[in-house]
């Protein structure tokens, strides 16, 4: 192996070094937001329960399952050799649609432009799952 294609691996893998850190820290920090989105759940369900509306809960649930759909995204990275899988980044925009939909839904064009979006998700899922773009 010549002096060049050793510094070339050693960068490669300073920078993966690097990206993997980087990646721990996020999933620690998105697991810190994820206890206390539990903790803000539980305050709605519990603790105010007459005073919050169910669209509170229901925003409360979908951003609950945004910051797990991101934790199980770098939990498969590492697991897939340091791959992030297609469709996991399709799961979280079909998921961030939703919510955009259950927060703001006054105008019906605009909801009908996200239910559009999904779709659109929906099909790009159907295509990333077929046997000729799987990887796993």
């Amino acid at each position: 192996m010549s002096d060049n294609a050793k510094r070339r691996m050693w960068i490669a893998n300073v920078m993966q070094t690097v990206l993997n850190i980087g990646l721990l820290l996020l999933g620690a920090i998105l697991i810190v937001f994820l206890v206390k989105e539990t903790y803000a759940l539980i305050q709605v369900l519990f603790v105010n329960s007459a005073q919050s509306s169910s669209y509170l809960l229901i925003e409360g649930i979908v951003i609950y399952f945004l910051y797990f759909e991101f934790i199980a995204l770098i939990v498969k990275y590492f697991q897939s050799g340091y791959h992030f899988p297609l469709r996991y980044f399709i799961y979280i925009g079909i998921t961030a649609i939703i919510r955009l939909i259950i927060v703001d839904h006054k105008d019906p064009m605009d909801t009908l432009v996200y239910a559009c979006a999904i779709l659109v998700l929906v099909v790009a899922l159907y295509l990333a799952n077929t046997d000729r773009l799987k990887r796993e």
